[in-house]
């Protein structure tokens, strides 16, 4: 074996210093912008269109973001494709926290509707709090004489194969949560799958299906009139808007949870210092009254989770819904 010179030992030394001085060069303009984190504008990418639960609630909430922080925090919408044109917008930015995304329980669901999604939210994105928690109701018609999850249950028993569930599209997670409450039950219903909230909403009004379940934002217009009456709540509180109807564990259904969720996240390998100052300012922000009241109104509840809490509720309803999935046999797309 060749002996190194010592002068070829200092020169690689030498070498190694630089390297490592670059490096350090490299990497501190993004650790010194995370100090005075945010000096500019913030978007926030969501992937629904202008007017829905998560646009409202995100919108609400960025307002308070901006003041809290100084600066704008500005929610573009970016609808489509399950989800991949928003998480595009944000694989495409800098892990500088000057980009964010909203994503919600739908996209634990994507993650085992869809063969081929062409990001991976776990892998690639860095969970900040969760924003706003939601729950769907189950709703019936005024006219009928299902007045209680139990007269549901009860009906479906008595004549199997008769009682029609209607949500919207197969994958959703009012389709899911149908599938959800065939199974705890063990009734033997038909699950109609309808384009839209408001084909939903008709079709409970003609009569054509037994029982819908939808958010109450969707319905909120109906609710009080004369066709459509809400029996319980999926959560495990009953919904802020509607105080009087019990939730379906309250009613009965043992292990019938289902709580939707919308949350922060960052691009993989933004600072923590960043992570922490969006997280400390979220949980700021959903324990203010006016935005309980405000979210409230919507039948929503605001709250924050860590984003160490926030991981392990991404990953606990994704392997829910993997198995509702797999037991309904739902195809794969």
């Amino acid at each position: 074996m060749t002996a190194t010179h010592p002068q070829h030992r200092r020169s690689r030394l030498r070498h190694a210093l630089a390297a490592l001085a670059l490096g350090a060069a490299a990497l501190s303009p993004l650790a010194a912008s995370a100090q005075d984190y945010p000096n500019k504008p913030v978007r926030i990418i969501v992937p629904f269109g202008p007017g829905g639960l998560g646009d409202v609630t995100m919108r609400v909430a960025s307002e308070k973001f901006s003041e809290l922080l100084g600066q704008q925090f500005v929610v573009e919408n970016h609808p489509g494709a399950g989800g991949a044109a928003a998480a595009n917008e944000l694989l495409a930015a800098e892990p500088d926290g000057y980009t964010l995304i909203l994503m919600s329980n739908g996209t634990t669901i994507a993650t085992s509707l869809f063969e081929n999604l062409s990001y991976d939210p776990q892998e690639q994105f860095e969970p900040i709090s969760t924003v706003a928690w939601f729950d769907l109701v189950l709703f019936t018609n005024k006219n009928g004489d299902l007045d209680t999850v139990q007269a549901v249950i009860d009906k479906a028993k008595a004549e199997p194969g008769v009682l029609n569930i209607a949500t919207i599209n197969p994958g959703s997670t009012q389709n899911l949560a149908a599938e959800l409450f065939r199974s705890v039950t063990g009734i033997d219903a038909n699950i109609i799958p309808y384009r839209t909230s408001p084909d939903v909403q008709a079709a409970l009004m003609r009569g054509e299906v037994d029982l819908a379940i939808e958010s109450y934002t969707a319905f909120a217009s109906a609710i009080g009139g004369d066709d459509i009456r809400a029996i319980a709540s999926t959560g495990i509180e009953r919904n802020p808007a509607l105080p009087d109807v019990p939730t379906a564990m309250e009613a009965g259904v043992d292990g019938y949870d289902v709580r939707g969720w919308n949350a922060l996240y960052a691009l993989k390998g933004t600072p923590p210092e960043v992570i922490a100052t969006l997280h400390d300012t979220i949980a700021k922000v959903t324990a203010m009254p006016e935005i309980d009241q405000r979210y409230a109104e919507l039948g929503t509840n605001p709250g924050a989770l860590t984003p160490a809490e926030m991981a392990e509720r991404f990953e606990a309803d994704r392997q829910k819904w993997a198995d509702v999935i797999d037991t309904a046999g739902i195809e794969k797309r």
